[in-house]
Parts: structure tokens; sequence; C-alpha cells
């Protein structure tokens, strides 16, 4: 049997905050520990039929970046589904929900360029 491994580091400050966060994977194809500012892990716990939940970002991890990576999580939750169930409806769903998303930020972006005109 082949195993992979994902392992995750936390450094935190003295308020127990995320100061930094590590990853490193078997499959890696970066080769290394590699640093980066947010993490989502959903793991499904069948027993009692709940999600499991790690959402982690560093102290300085941009609010832009955030909203993004919020972006790609939904976009990646719509192609596990289209990869696993199909359910087009709930693609749909999702889709148009990060459609709306991208929508709200790109306005979000033009505000302030033009309020710091």
């Amino acid at each position: 049997m082949i195993k992979s491994e994902i392992h995750f580091t936390v450094e935190l400050d003295d308020n127990r905050i995320p100061d930094k966060i590590f990853w490193d994977a078997t499959e890696n194809p970066n080769e290394g520990i590699n640093e980066t500012k947010a993490i989502c892990i959903s793991v499904w716990d069948h027993y009692h039929k709940g999600l499991l939940g790690i959402n982690l970002w560093t102290k300085d991890m941009p609010v832009d970046e955030m909203n993004h990576f919020a972006v790609d999580v939904l976009g990646n939750l719509s192609q596990m589904l289209k990869d696993s169930t199909q359910d087009q409806k709930m693609i749909a769903i999702l889709e148009d929900a990060g459609r709306q998303i991208t929508k709200h930020l790109n306005e979000q972006d033009k505000l302030e360029k033009e309020a710091k005109k």
C-alpha cells in the first residue's frame, strides 16, 4: 500500500494567534516545507455525519488575499462536487455564488482605486 502524508506546523505568538504556518507533503511538487498565510481543512466525520474543520490564517494575512482565498475555496468545493457527485444544481449554486462574490470584490477594488485618486 502506498501512503501519502501531509503535515502542518503552526507557530503561535504569545496570545496563541498564528504567526506562521508551514506545510509539507510527501507528494509536494515544491519539495520541502512551504510557508503559507492561510489553511482551510475540512474532514468529514462519517460517524457523527458532520464537518470537522480547521480554518487558520496568520495575523499578517492581507484582507484582499483572504477574500480571494475564500473564492478559491468555493471554486475548489464546486470542482469537488463535479468530480464526485455531478449534482448540477449544487454545482450551479456554488458557481453562481463564486461569480457574485467575485463581482463584489471587483466592485470593492474599483471603489478603493477611485478613493485613492
